[in-house]
């Protein structure tokens, strides 16, 4: 089967244009099926059933991977045969009639505003890392950037005499987002003051580098995050999405429209972004049932 992933993920990447970590993540799911598929004795497209699907899914569940990861891994199931179809590599697409594992519509978890505000506020100092991490953290939650688009931001993507970044999102897409008044003076105090100290050696066109001058990992803002968090009190994990999901569950609860707030988080499918009123309606009902008399 390894001729049939080269094929799609050579699709995938160059017709398809989808972002390095997009198609690392199909290469890992599809690598992991097609062993399981080698145990199994398949070696041909047209021998795979939708039963051996699930039976493949039935084995995930067995090694411990949750619900949301079995539907990722799905997902990837799905471009994969519906590539080998268009292609008529394989005759059927044993994928069609496959549902997605349950309990995928949990909620996506969000900080409080004072929570925020408090996040924000833990890188104190006017170090070049302090600069750094209140810019960074202003930004994300300002845009609602996922954590590539932010490590991987260049300087030339910045337009803050005017108020807006250019990012690219999944599948290469360009997105202008607007940023307010705090991230841009968090901005503006890094790159004259922050960002000269820690990019001296080295020509960089990231705007956030690390100690040694070079571009923020993914890894790095994850664990810059962390840090900062257990530093402000927070107990409860933190992470770059946490940000993400509260920039757009803020936004709704404000009275921001759907669609607005679907374009700026870049997502193709609004279905995606209506994550966030069930959010708002579930936080609803819990200020409900705290402060009525009769709830």
């Amino acid at each position: 089967m390894d001729q049939y992933l080269d094929l799609f993920l050579n699709y995938a990447t160059v017709e398809k244009g989808l972002s390095g970590n997009t198609i690392e993540a199909y290469g890992r799911d599809l690598t992991r099926y097609a062993d399981f598929l080698e145990k199994s004795g398949v070696d041909a497209p047209d021998r795979i059933s939708p039963s051996m699907i699930v039976r493949y899914l039935v084995r995930l569940k067995e090694e411990g991977l949750s619900p949301r990861s079995r539907a990722r891994i799905l997902v990837s199931l799905r471009m994969f045969h519906k590539f080998l179809f268009a292609e008529k590599l394989s005759s059927a697409n044993p994928t069609v009639n496959i549902e997605a594992p349950r309990s995928l519509n949990s909620l996506p978890r969000i900080l409080s505003s004072d929570d925020v505000d408090r996040l924000l506020q833990s890188p104190s100092g006017q170090s070049p890392l302090a600069l750094r991490d209140r810019a960074m953290f202003e930004l994300l939650y300002a845009t609602g950037l996922r954590v590539s688009e932010l490590a991987q931001l260049k300087v030339s993507n910045l337009h803050i005499q005017v108020g807006y970044i250019m990012t690219l999102g999944k599948g290469s897409k360009e997105r202008i987002v607007p940023m307010g008044e705090s991230a841009m003076t968090a901005l503006t105090d890094y790159l004259s003051q922050g960002r000269p100290q820690l990019g001296k050696d080295i020509l960089s066109p990231c705007v956030f580098l690390n100690r040694s001058g070079k571009g923020l990992t993914r890894q790095g803002v994850w664990k810059i995050i962390g840090r900062r968090a257990a530093q402000a009190g927070i107990s409860r994990k933190i992470t770059p999405h946490t940000l993400r999901h509260s920039f757009a569950t803020h936004l709704l609860e404000n009275g921001a429209d759907l669609r607005a707030v679907q374009t700026m988080l870049g997502h193709a499918d609004i279905s995606t972004t209506q994550i966030y009123t069930h959010v708002t309606r579930e936080r609803l009902k819990k200020i409900h049932e705290q402060f009525h008399p009769r709830a």
